[in-house]
């Protein structure tokens, strides 16, 4: 479904929002999604589900708190180095995939339009209201700028992308480390996917979280505030409203912990007591014993090595890569192995 909202009288440019429902019925539904994750043993959900649109302002909310350096830090390198970027690779349109409110985006937008290169954004995300808020705002920022916006899911919907207008050299961007959120083995064939639809000469810019000290990233997941307690509660609520379930928000408490083994940070929700849930349109009854505790999401952290060895296991080839002053954070560069 496709929705074009015309701008004032004033200003006859418009943008764009097309809607690939993450409800659709050909498969990776989250009626399937939950069945498979509650039904296996540990229990799980899939965090692509925190973010309808309570979640993605909870997530707004994070990325504000003290405890979370990686937006900050994402964004002072993108400020420092999208201007160099953008003149070695030259790039014309900006995709972006998880672009939430777009509030980073601005200094890769900013780059592309100081060297006069900037003719569209497509924004790519699951909320259509979060997407509708960031196209009109960022449409009244760049005046000319064409917003062709997907709500949907990118590991479903990636072949969805508008078809790219003639000249078109695109940055493709990751960012906020959400590349980290999954696991390993569906990493590489999301990034073979993704750099199926880059031709020679488009980029692909992603953000990483890096290893660091255990601390530092665990106080990122266990903020002092509580919030991102109450966002990954959410995902509880979601299903409720989605799938007609019974979960008790306040029978289940965050848990966040480093896997050193792993090199990921795990979120967990835990059952307080012996319960019950039942999920309505599944038909699905499902015990929690007091203690279990039930995955929610993993954030993978790197090093210089291992993006190398991610672009490098899904055909791509690892260009730059530029991180902060203290190595919290890093932003790569990279593109096809054949150029």
């Amino acid at each position: 479904m496709s929705v074009t909202v015309p701008r004032r009288a004033t200003r006859p440019t418009a943008y764009r929002l097309d809607v690939h429902p993450i409800n659709g019925a050909n498969g990776g539904s989250i009626a399937g999604d939950v069945r498979r994750g509650l039904t296996d043993t540990p229990k799980w959900l899939l965090p692509k589900y925190f973010y309808d649109d309570r979640g993605s302002d909870l997530f707004d909310r994070i990325t504000e708190l003290p405890e979370y350096y990686q937006t900050r830090t994402e964004l002072e390198i993108l400020r420092r180095e999208m201007p160099g970027v953008v003149a070695r690779h030259e790039p014309n349109e900006l995709v972006e995939l998880g672009s939430g409110m777009s509030r980073k985006t601005v200094a890769i937008l900013d780059a592309m339009d100081d060297a006069g290169l900037l003719r569209r954004y497509v924004p790519f995300d699951v909320s259509p209201v979060t997407l509708l808020n960031a196209a009109g705002r960022l449409s009244d920022a760049y005046p000319g700028l064409r917003v062709h916006a997907v709500a949907g899911d990118f590991e479903r919907h990636l072949t969805e992308l508008p078809r790219r207008p003639p000249g078109a050299r695109r940055l493709v961007a990751f960012l906020g480390g959400t590349i980290g959120n999954l696991h390993p083995r569906d990493r590489e064939p999301f990034l073979r996917q993704l750099g199926r639809l880059l031709q020679p000469g488009d980029r692909l810019l992603v953000g990483t979280d890096l290893v660091k000290d255990v601390g530092r990233v665990e106080a990122a997941y266990n903020d002092s505030a509580g919030v991102t307690a109450e966002f990954n509660l959410n995902i509880l609520a979601v299903v409720n409203r989605e799938l007609g379930a019974d979960f008790e928000l306040d029978l289940f408490q965050h848990v966040a912990f480093y896997d050193a083994e792993n090199q990921w940070i795990e979120m967990r929700l835990r059952s307080l007591q012996d319960q019950t849930v039942r999920i309505r349109d599944l038909g699905l009854t499902v015990p929690f014993a007091a203690g279990e505790e039930m995955r929610t999401e993993i954030s993978c952290k790197f090093t210089r090595d291992t993006v190398a060895g991610m672009y490098r296991d899904a055909g791509l080839e690892l260009l730059e890569l530029h991180t902060d002053d203290e190595a919290l954070f890093g932003v790569s560069i990279a593109g096809r192995a054949d150029g």
